[in-house]
């Protein structure tokens, strides 16, 4: 089963330099996976349901999208699980005045089909036809990967980021920054639960944020980290989005964004920890070059911990395009 939708690309999707937002695409992406999924979940006879996110693995950003190309997203189901769908998207972008396509984004999400009845209950999935046994075997793999890294992150975010007076630049407190959103129904779904796409989108808005107070420049995003929604967010929830700088190389920024939700027409429940990822952005100048990026100065041992980590990441991701790339013998 495959999907594709189309869209040109408006100066509302774009930065001022005119290069289109990567929340803009990863809602995109969202979209056509929130569609596949919940086609695939009502193709028999019973229950009717609504595909929520679960999860979007790692997704690099290749080249950079501009005001007037066409997005085309296409979106195909790769693995199902009993009560799980694995949707494997691409994005390719088209300059309709000359016609040449280039691949912008690959992405791997996982959606949960939740009854339209009862939005707590998750509902068996169909299972799909594999082409070959070994699809099946390897598409195991990756959910079991992806369902106990989703355990280990939720237990590993339970932090918050509080505001400090009179920080220093190329500080962690000089950067970040929270944007305070409350959930009105043109952000969710059937059930009355936001979008994955739209808290993307807000994750990325708030990353970008961070990164230009960091180094002043144009920014765009070149990488998400697996994003992992924890829980469902209501509607008439407020939300909070907050991003740190976490670490940086010579030409790039790893931003931390947390989703807290604040369901204030229920007193009965707290606040909660909604969603979590990491965000990479490069710094870029007027002509389209990278440029050096200041270097982080963490403060208190939780910042330099957290440089650690986010260094570690950066390592072995560099180890693993490297590694990607080298010739075959």
């Amino acid at each position: 089963m495959a999907f594709q939708l189309s869209r040109i690309m408006r100066p509302d999707d774009a930065n001022v330099a005119g290069n289109v937002h990567g929340g803009t695409i990863l809602k995109m992406i969202e979209e056509a996976g929130a569609i596949i999924s919940t086609r695939h979940c009502n193709s028999q006879n019973g229950e009717r349901c609504v595909a929520a996110l679960a999860r979007v693995e790692r997704t690099d950003f290749l080249s950079p999208m501009c005001i007037g190309e066409v997005a085309h997203v296409s979106a195909e189901i790769t693995y199902t699980s009993k009560h799980s769908v694995e949707v494997q998207v691409n994005v390719m972008s088209e300059n309709i005045l000359t016609g040449a396509k280039k691949l912008t984004n690959k992405a791997t999400l996982w959606y949960v089909p939740l009854s339209l009845k009862n939005v707590d209950k998750v509902l068996e999935v169909p299972p799909v036809v594999y082409s070959r046994q070994e699809q099946e075997e390897e598409g195991r793999k990756r959910y079991e990967a992806q369902k106990l890294e989703r355990m280990e992150t939720k237990w590993r975010n339970g932090d918050i980021v509080q505001p400090v007076l009179n920080p220093e630049p190329n500080t962690v407190s000089y950067s970040q920054s929270s944007l305070i959103h409350l959930v009105g129904p043109s952000d969710c779904t059937l059930h009355g639960f936001v979008h994955g796409g739209v808290t993307m989108k807000l994750m990325d808005e708030v990353a970008g944020i961070v990164a230009a107070r960091h180094c002043k420049t144009n920014i765009v995003t070149a990488s998400v980290d697996a994003i992992n929604f924890h829980d469902k967010i209501r509607k008439g929830c407020v939300i909070t989005i907050s991003g740190r700088m976490t670490f940086t190389s010579n030409k790039s920024m790893e931003i931390e964004v947390l989703v807290d939700a604040d369901p204030v027409v229920d007193s009965s429940q707290k606040r909660y920890r909604a969603a979590s990822a990491f965000f990479t952005y490069v710094s870029l100048s007027q002509e389209g070059r990278s440029l050096p990026v200041p270097q982080l100065v963490p403060e208190t041992e939780d910042e330099k911990k957290r440089f650690e980590e986010g260094k570690g990441r950066y390592l072995q991701m560099k180890a693993k395009r490297q590694g990607h790339t080298e010739p075959q013998p």
